[in-house]
């Protein structure tokens, strides 16, 4: 199984990140913008909290709040699980699985160097089954 740093050698680890200030609508303006489902809500290099559409939806509409009048602080989940990049791909996919959700930070010495999301790691857990099911007809077949 891939390592995450493995992974995040060939993601790429650009952070889109919010500041705990800044209005909820701004915060969703930037991940239709960069076609994410979550950014780390960060007071300078510190991660303190990550805000996604899921909490836009049940803690802005449901409660038929204003995302403009609303700070990402008053919605972002503080208490934030990271991933490490000595991790395996395997191990943090039950990490969100059990934790029920689908954005995972991965952290080194204390900073924020990418972020992953369920997706990700589904593709590469295809991917390397497609390759062994290839191997296997290959060795059947020869």
């Amino acid at each position: 199984m891939r390592s995450i740093k493995t992974l995040l050698e060939k993601k790429g680890s650009h952070v889109w990140n919010v500041a705990p200030d800044a209005s909820v609508l701004d915060a969703l303006k930037m991940m239709a913008e960069k076609k994410i489902g979550a950014l780390p809500v960060m007071e300078g290099e510190k991660l303190i909290g990550i805000v996604s559409e899921r909490d836009y939806a049940r803690k802005i509409v449901l409660e038929n709040r204003s995302s403009k009048d609303t700070k990402v602080s008053e919605i972002m989940t503080a208490k934030v699980v990271c991933a490490r990049l000595d991790q395996q791909v395997e191990e943090c996919m039950a990490v969100m699985m059990n934790g029920n959700f689908r954005h995972l930070p991965v952290v080194e010495a204390e900073k924020v160097i990418g972020v992953l999301s369920l997706r990700d790691l589904v593709k590469v857990v295809i991917a390397e089954q497609k390759f062994t099911i290839e191997q296997l007809e290959s060795y059947i077949a020869g």
